[in-house]
């Protein structure tokens, strides 16, 4: 009988309690194999980068909004915020490692003061794209945000947008009442500038996260979904709609423990398994850096405080191209989640 971790209903803000958890339970009866086990099967351990082309940037996790599943923790308490002097530590090596794409995270990245002054350095440092990953509502949180779209579109900013479903009651109960009826206003305001439209090349995507303990859908069949429902009910238009599974990390862990679904979750991504999707995981062409410039072979390592391999430098004053190029990267058992099924990658399905 698996190992059951029941009794750890509570906030978990400690990494090394969360790791611990993560190593434990359905992995301590040894009935089901690690996920180094499941690498070294396929011959792909360790874990090797292919080329860093995206530098995923998480510059703060305040938010105004506190999503049930945020990996991130986020929300309007939290003040851990990146700095100017870190943003531009961040555009000299963009330039100096010819990185192209430049991905801006949160909490709501817009949140943060120096926001807009690093988009335009990073035009200026000749970043073929940015990506914003938007929650909507920031938008109309206060007038100071109105103009976000007239901004990115200046910009040329990718918007990438999470909307849990294309109806109120599912979006609501994931981040918030009210949430939905917000972020349709904030897509039209989007849409009225020409993201989502044909021949304007402003890319508006959204992301689907599941409500609960299970594997998102087909992303294409779930594409389609909602762009018939948000187009034949709301009007909106958006290019691509990207899948991402869950991963058993901070409140998405502490739910899974508290509704007694850990075992069977964990259980689940370990079984969908799927070899293919590990030549298209994220960590192998992405590197994270936090709000302080320390790095991280992904987002969801950030999290639990997994710092890129010691030798590799791991801070953005320590960088060094070739050497985190040639890293071993860091892996738990949170990363069958970006394995499990057709694979998972803040860019959607990977196979």
């Amino acid at each position: 009988m698996i190992k059951s971790l029941r009794a750890n209903h509570h906030i978990l803000a400690n990494t090394q309690e969360q790791l611990r958890i993560l190593s434990e339970g359905v992995f301590a009866s040894g009935e089901l194999p690690s996920f180094e086990d499941r690498l070294n099967l396929i011959n792909d351990y360790p874990l090797k980068p292919s080329s860093i082309q995206i530098f995923q940037v998480n510059i703060g996790y305040m938010c105004n909004q506190v999503c049930k599943h945020c990996h991130v923790d986020a929300g309007p308490d939290r003040k851990e915020i990146m700095t100017r002097d870190t943003m531009k530590m961040c555009i000299d090596i963009i330039k100096e490692a010819n990185i192209k794409t430049l991905d801006l995270t949160g909490g709501a990245p817009e949140m943060n003061p120096d926001f807009r002054w690093f988009v335009e350095e990073a035009n200026k440092a000749g970043v073929e794209e940015i990506i914003v990953r938007s929650n909507l509502t920031i938008i109309l949180a206060n007038p100071s945000y109105y103009d976000l779209p007239q901004f990115f579109k200046k910009n040329k900013v990718r918007v990438i947008s999470s909307l849990p479903f294309y109806q109120p009651d599912k979006t609501d109960r994931q981040r918030g009442e009210g949430v939905f009826e917000k972020s349709i206003k904030a897509l039209h305001m989007l849409n009225e500038v020409g993201y989502g439209q044909d021949r304007t090349g402003l890319l508006l995507d959204l992301v689907y996260n599941p409500a609960g303990a299970f594997l998102p859908a087909d992303q294409l069949q779930l594409e389609r979904d909602f762009k018939k429902e948000l187009k034949n009910h709301f009007d909106i238009d958006f290019n691509s709609l990207f899948t991402i599974t869950n991963l058993p990390i901070s409140r998405f862990l502490e739910f899974l423990l508290r509704t007694d679904n850990y075992d069977d979750y964990m259980e689940k991504l370990v079984n969908a398994f799927n070899p293919s999707a590990v030549k298209g995981v994220m960590c192998r062409n992405t590197l994270s850096v936090d709000y302080q410039g320390y790095l991280y072979d992904c987002d969801f390592n950030q999290m639990l405080g997994l710092k890129v391999q010691k030798a590799a430098g791991q801070h953005l004053r320590d960088f060094d191209i070739n050497k985190l190029e040639n890293r071993e990267i860091k892996i738990s058992q949170h990363c069958y989640g970006c394995t499990a099924g057709a694979g998972s990658s803040c860019q959607g399905t990977v196979a």
